[in-house]
């Protein structure tokens, strides 16, 4: 739609300068031999002042026309333009000020008297655009082309227009004549396109530029949910895609509702619109728009009583006084706005104190007597004089003794790029005369003469231009014909006396690396809340650490969840996309905003369960010594030797022993304690069950010999054999140990896979095979023990030992069974804990099976231990 508006307006444009030209032709050949002139315009309102060289000016001096109905069937009436406006009245008058101080200044085109020819607007593409052809062409009164229509243009270079659609409109035309004009106020990006608008140059910043700014801004309050209300026109349409597209791109928001402000002030769409406001959860509001829209959107604002709003304002009405009234400052009061660059000018407020309608000539009456005319209520034409409306002027009134803003030179900011536009073309102007001959840039290094100049010429020069004002700002052009962008940032401040007062509070410029800078003093922002400080404008609150941002489905990037970051992932700052998971030695805190080293676990000496564990150790070690001391005290009694004693010693010995392997279970695994924990271990429950073996295999053997014919079995078994039977199954085990050490030797490991939050510390068997043949060769020999001993449990004796070798088998046997899935399913230090319990128990049962009753006759029932109570030939009782 708007690139059919574009097109529209210019193929409109370009009839009209057809006919333009063809109505030039028309009278040059016709009426007027010697001269060019064209058919009656507009009665448009008008400031000249003649020179040697002319610039143009165009100024919204009214901001609306009517227009009478045309029925064709008369000559048609021009519109009459309505709304004086003083600012726009000032901002002709300070181009004609920046024209008078130049020519008084010798250093700037000397020799060279500039003229000005001033035009309104009125509020109204055609007028504005009608105007923009006459200063081109020319006035009625003038003759526009000398002799053969040469000589120096009418006017050769204009300054304006205000809106943005004017300027389109006007560029389209006269930038097919390389007319160079100078915008002071149209801020629309697509004036940038040079394709277009070749001749189009701008001392005030592009929309993209004050874009960026208000995004600036935003992401300086963390405002991230805003609301976006727009002109229909170029300025407002063209903003909003390029808002949309930069907030996209940078990520610092995203827009709750984009709304168009209508032309013709339709009450039911703003109150719509209003509505909508009301009902938003953000809490700013950004308007690009004119002073037109932003009037009636107030009106429906204030009765619809929206409150609670941050306005932010953009270039084209935060200085607009039309808005800083008693009945629309308490909604508007705090208003945030980006301010064109607010200028000094010096001698500015004396020029217009001089301004009166008896100093100029009849042709300027018409815009000097409308000021003077609405600034003092009175009439200079008797006929229209209405006594209720005011008295006659005079034109000697004291504008000094009028409260008008006319005179308020305080706050100057589009006078001064009024200011800026002017000296651009005279500095310009100024280089194109110092050309030398022969030296030029033009053909033939030619150079322009101040009479034959054609304005395609400055535009060359226009685009070199390069000073510094008074006030000490550059000014210059880029290759896009725009100025160096910098805005003002100022706020509407409501005071105790019902007066407003705009004052600045930071900028926002372009830095010499192509980014924009803001600056902002907050202490000098006034708020309009109850709390006096910045409000919260977003669509979900930010996510702390130890979230992440989870994106709901089907809204703005700016809606979101929180979801807490998942066990062992963590996230250190506000509003992170993604959880970071830690190092593999740590983990995520309880509130997952920061890691922290992993708990370790291993059997420790110094927990309930590893304490219980050491005492039992201890406590089995110090029993196998005390009954140890308790044999080796009686050995020489008959029980004691007739248990052979030497391996019963040595049985003692290698319980001893196994009790103090398990230590090795308990405490940090070290690369020494892991492979010695099982080679102890197999070695020492191996010379265990190898005495006990032998002990079954000698009860065997003498019960054999006791039989007829059997006295030879029992030199297989005297004390060498048992010694050497011991021996051998004990290195069978020390060598599958060593083998095992070699190849594929126990220890430490981190292990992260039983716990998330904890690193447990074990010794990896290294090889599953060699721990398997290690707890296979004791499960043998342990079999093998008590099937032996369960054959010799009935022995006649009184004493019979294999009874209690086949209990303490049973036990051992029984303990180790079940040990094998126990510790299959026990992770960790539980695993350790279930091999220690297992060692202990086992060991504890060879003990008490073996030693228990032997130790009872020794010290309880010492009648028993006697070499007939043993044979069973003595007292069994006593």
């Amino acid at each position: 739609m708007e690139a059919f508006l574009d097109t529209y307006i210019l193929l409109c444009v370009y009839l009209i300068s057809v006919c333009v030209s063809f109505s030039s032709l028309y009278f040059a050949s016709s009426s007027f031999p010697s001269s060019c002139k064209l058919r009656k315009k507009f009665n448009l309102n008008e400031v000249h002042k003649p020179g040697d060289v002319v610039l143009g000016g165009l100024f919204e001096v009214h901001y609306s026309s009517v227009f009478p109905e045309r029925t064709f069937t008369s000559e048609p009436q021009q519109p009459i333009c309505k709304g004086f406006d003083t600012l726009g009245f000032r901002h002709a008058m300070t181009m004609a000020f920046a024209i008078d101080e130049i020519n008084k200044n010798s250093n700037l085109l000397p020799n060279v008297t500039l003229g000005y020819s001033l035009a309104d607007n009125c509020g109204a593409l055609v007028v504005g655009f009608s105007s923009a052809l006459s200063l081109a062409s020319g006035r009625e009164e003038q003759f526009l082309l000398w002799k053969n229509c040469s000589g120096t243009p009418p006017v050769l270079g204009i300054v304006g227009d205000s809106p943005s659609t004017f300027s389109i409109a006007t560029s389209n035309v006269l930038g097919l004549y390389k007319m160079p004009i100078v915008s002071y106020f149209s801020t629309c990006s697509c004036l940038s396109d040079r394709q277009r608008f070749p001749s189009f140059f701008r001392t005030i910043p592009s929309d993209a530029f004050q874009v960026r700014a208000m995004i600036q801004i935003l992401k300086h309050f963390g405002w991230t949910w805003v609301g976006l209300l727009v002109s229909d026109d170029d300025y407002g349409l063209h903003v909003a895609r390029s808002f949309q597209s930069d907030l996209a791109q940078s990520g610092e928001g995203c827009l709750a509702y984009l709304q168009v402000l209508p032309w013709d002030s339709d009450r039911s769409e703003l109150r719509r619109i209003v509505h909508l406001i009301k009902t938003s959860t953000a809490r700013v509001v950004m308007v690009f728009a004119h002073e037109f829209h932003m009037i009636h959107l107030m009106e429906e604002v204030v009765m619809q009583n929206v409150t609670g709003r941050q306005w932010i304002a953009s270039e084209a009405w935060t200085s607009a006084a039309v808005l800083q009234t008693p009945r629309i400052m308490p909604y508007l009061s705090g208003t945030l706005g980006i301010a064109i660059r607010r200028g000094e000018i010096p001698g500015l407020r004396e020029f217009l104190l001089q301004i009166r309608p008896d100093q100029n000539d009849s042709n300027n009456y018409n815009l000097v007597r409308q000021f003077w005319e609405y600034t003092f209520q009175c009439r200079f034409d008797p006929a229209d004089w209405v006594e209720a409306e005011g008295p006659l002027c005079t034109g000697q009134e004291d504008i000094e003794n009028v409260e008008t803003e006319f005179l308020d030179l305080s706050n100057l900011r589009p006078e001064y790029n009024v200011y800026k536009a002017v000296y651009a073309l005279a500095y310009a102007l100024d280089n194109m005369l110092q050309c030398e001959p022969g030296r030029g840039p033009f053909s033939g290094h030619s150079c322009a003469t101040l009479e034959r100049m054609e304005p395609w010429q400055l535009v060359h020069y226009l685009q070199k231009v390069h000073f510094t004002t008074p006030f000490g700002d550059e000014v210059s052009f880029d290759e896009n014909g725009d100025a160096l962008p910098i805005y003002d940032i100022v706020n509407w401040l409501w005071l105790p006396d019902g007066r407003t007062k705009v004052h600045n509070v930071g900028e926002v410029k372009r830095s010499d690396s192509k980014v924009e800078e803001l600056t902002i003093d907050e202490d000098k922002i006034s708020w309009n809340f109850a709390f006096k400080e910045p409000p919260r404008s977003v669509c979900s609150e930010s996510c702390p650490p130890g979230t992440r941002m989870g994106r709901k489905k089907g809204e703005p990037v700016c809606c979101f969840d929180c979801i807490a970051c998942s066990e062992g992932k963590i996230s250190n700052k506000t509003d992170s996309m993604e959880c970071i998971s830690c190092p593999e030695d740590f983990w995520s805190g309880p509130h997952r905003d920061h890691c922290v080293p992993k708990k370790t676990e291993f059997l420790s000496y110094h927990e309930p369960l590893g304490i219980c564990l050491t005492a039992a150790s201890l406590l089995g070690t110090f029993i196998c010594a005390v009954v140890l001391g308790i044999f080796i005290h009686h050995r020489s009694t008959p029980i004691v030797r007739a248990n052979n004693s030497e391996l019963s010693f040595l049985l003692l010995v290698s319980l001893k022993l196994c009790f103090l392997c398990s230590l090795l279970f308990i405490g940090r695994p070290r690369l020494w304690t892991c492979q010695l924990r099982h080679a102890a271990f197999g070695i020492s429950f191996v010379l265990a069950v190898s005495c006990i073996l032998v002990k079954t295999m000698v009860v065997l053997a003498v019960f054999k010999a006791s039989k007829p014919g059997g006295g030879t079995s029992l030199k297989w078994f005297g004390a060498m054999q048992q010694r050497g039977t011991v021996l051998v199954l004990t290195s069978i085990q020390a060598i599958i140990c060593t083998a095992w050490l070699v190849s594929s030797s126990p220890a430490p490991h981190k292990n992260t896979q039983y716990y998330n939050d904890k690193i447990v510390y074990e010794c990896v068997v290294g090889s599953t095979i060699a721990f398997a043949v290690l707890l296979g060769y004791i499960a043998l020999l342990a079999i093998l023990s008590f099937l032996l001993a369960f054959l010799a449990r009935n022995l006649p004796d009184n004493f019979n030992e294999a009874k209690f070798i086949t209990f303490s088998m049973l036990i051992f046997c029984a303990v180790w069974v079940a040990f094998v899935p126990a510790y299959v399913n026990s992770p960790g230090k539980y695993a350790d804990a279930v091999e220690v319990f297992a060692i202990l128990a086992s060991s504890f049962g060879l003990l008490v099976a073996l030693f228990g009753p032997k130790c009872y006759i020794i010290l309880l029932k010492p009648e028993r231990n006697t070499k007939k109570a043993i044979m069973g030939r003595g007292p069994t009782n006593s």
